[in-house]
C-alpha cells in the first residue's frame, strides 16, 4: 500500500499545535462537563489531553461558563497541560466574548456556527464581531457548519432555486451545496473582517457517511483552508464507531483531512475518552500517526473455548493505555512498540513472533505452556495460574520497554 498524499493547505498555528500546513493530522475532542464547574471541567480536559487529545474544546454558552474560562485554562495550565483550549459558541458568542475580554483572551481558538449566530441583518453583525475580536486577539477560528443548524433562509433559497430552473438536484446535493456556500462565505467575510486566512479552519459536519465524504470531496477541491473531519452525530456504541471509521477513514486515505473527532454518543456513566482512543485508532490503522503500542488479538474460535486469552489481551490493552502517558514521558518512540496476545497453536506463535513481544496461550487440549517471544525470538515459557501469567507477562513487557527504548533527557532544573 502506498503512502498517503495529502492535500496542500494553509498551516493554522492553535497554541502549541500545527492544523494543516503538512503538520501531523490532530485529535481533538470535547468536555461535556457543566463549564461553569472548574474542578471537573479541568480535570476532564487534563484526562482528555492524557488519553491522546491535542485539543479540547470546551462550551461556553452562559455568562458563568465565559466567568471561569480563564480559571480553567490557568489551572489545567499550571498543571502542565499544553493542549490548546477552543471555545463553543452557539447563539450568544458574540455578547460574552464582548463581554469577558479574559475569555476571549484565554481561549486558544474560538469554535463558531454560521447557522447560530443570529438571524436577518443580526447575522451578519455578529458574526462580524465574533471575528473582529478574534483578530484583535490573534485567536484563529473555526467556521463549523453543521447538517441540523444550517441558515434556514439559505437553505430555503436554493432549495426554491432548484425547484425553478429545475436544476434537477437531490435534497443531499442542494444541503451539502449550502454548507459548502455557509462555509466559504462565511471564510470570505471572515478575512474582510480582519481575521487572516491562515487564522481559519473549516469544517462542514454531517451525520451520514456517504454525505460526509461527498461533501468533504468537492469542499477539498474548492478551498485550500485546513478542514476538520467528523460526523457531527455519529451515535452510540457500535454504530458511532463504524459510522466515523467508514467516514474519516475514506477521507484521510484521500488525503483530506487536517485534523478529527469522533463525536461518540457516550452511554451513562461511560468514558469520555472513549472518542479519542476511538480517533487515535483511526489514524494508527492508516500508518498516519503512532499514539500507543498496538494489541493484536485473535478473535477465537473452537480451539479457543477458555477465555483466558480474551481477559489476558483485554488486560494488557488497559494496562498500555494506562501507562502509555508515563512511558511517553520517560522514553522515545514507544508508542510504536507492538505486542500480540494470541489463543492457540494456529495463528499464536507467527503474530506473537511478528510482534516486539507476543504470547501464545493454549488453545483446548494443548499443551498448558505460554511461549513467549520477543523481537521474533522465543525468551521464555510462562506456566501457572491466569494471574501470575498476566503478571509475568506485563513484567516483560516493562522490561521490554526500559531496555528498548531510548530514554528522553527531561530537564530537571527549575
Amino acid at each position: 500500500m502506498s503512502a498517503v498524499v495529502r492535500r496542500d493547505t494553509v498551516g493554522v498555528k492553535v497554541g502549541s499545535v500545527l492544523i494543516g500546513g503538512g503538520a501531523p493530522i490532530a485529535v481533538q475532542s470535547m468536555t461535556n462537563t457543566e463549564t461553569a464547574d472548574v474542578d471537573v471541567t479541568s480535570t476532564q480536559i487534563m484526562q482528555l489531553a492524557d488519553a491522546g487529545s491535542e485539543l479540547v474544546r470546551i462550551t461556553v454558552n452562559t455568562e458563568q461558563a465565559a466567568v471561569v474560562v480563564e480559571p480553567i485554562v490557568r489551572r489545567v495550565r499550571d498543571a502542565g497541560y499544553k493542549a490548546p483550549i477552543i471555545g463553543d459558541f452557539h447563539y450568544n458568542g458574540h455578547r460574552l466574548l464582548a463581554k469577558y475580554p479574559q475569555c476571549a483572551q484565554s481561549l486558544d481558538k474560538y469554535r463558531i456556527n454560521p447557522g447560530n449566530v443570529g438571524a436577518g441583518v443580526a447575522r451578519d453583525k455578529n458574526f462580524a464581531q465574533i471575528c473582529q475580536i478574534a483578530a484583535d486577539n490573534d485567536k484563529p477560528l473555526r467556521i463549523g457548519v453543521n447538517i441540523g443548524s444550517l441558515n434556514k433562509d439559505l437553505v430555503m433559497l436554493k432549495m426554491v432555486e432548484n425547484t425553478q430552473k429545475s436544476l434537477g438536484k437531490s435534497s443531499e446535493e442542494v444541503m451539502n451545496e449550502c454548507m459548502m456556500f455557509s462555509a466559504l462565505e462565511s471564510t470570505r467575510l471572515a478575512i474582510e473582517n480582519g481575521v487572516s486566512k491562515d487564522r481559519i479552519i473549516i469544517s462542514c459536519k454531517s451525520s451520514t457517511p456517504r454525505h460526509l465524504i461527498s461533501l468533504y470531496r468537492e469542499l477539498s477541491r474548492q478551498t485550500d483552508q485546513p478542514l476538520h473531519l467528523g460526523l457531527t452525530e455519529a451515535g452510540i456504541g457500535i454504530k458511532g464507531l463504524v459510522w466515523s471509521a467508514v467516514s474519516i477513514g475514506v477521507l484521510l486515505a484521500e488525503g483530506i483531512g487536517d485534523t478529527i473527532r469522533v463525536s461518540l454518543t457516550p452511554r451513562v456513566g461511560g468514558d469520555r475518552r472513549d472518542e479519542v482512543y476511538a480517533a487515535c485508532e483511526i489514524l494508527q490503522s492508516l500508518g498516519l500517526r503512532s499514539f500507543m503500542p498496538s494489541v493484536t488479538a485473535c478473535p477465537g474460535c473452537g480451539r479457543t473455548t477458555s477465555q483466558f486469552f480474551q481477559a489476558l489481551a483485554e488486560e494488557t490493552e488497559a494496562y498500555v493505555r494506562d501507562k502509555i502517558p508515563e512511558w511517553k514521558y520517560k522514553y522515545i518512540g514507544v508508542e510504536t512498540l507492538t505486542l500480540a496476545v494470541m489463543g492457540c497453536i494456529v495463528n499464536g506463535p507467527g503474530e506473537s513472533r511478528s510482534a516486539n513481544i507476543g504470547i501464545s496461550l493454549p488453545g483446548t487440549g494443548e499443551e498448558p505452556k505460554c511461549p513467549v517471544y520477543v523481537d521474533g525470538n522465543h525468551t521464555m515459557t510462562l506456566t501457572g495460574t491466569p494471574d501470575q501469567i498476566g503478571t509475568a507477562f506485563r513484567e516483560a513487557i516493562d522490561a521490554y520497554v526500559q531496555t528498548r527504548f531510548p530514554p528522553k533527557m527531561v530537564d530537571t532544573t527549575v
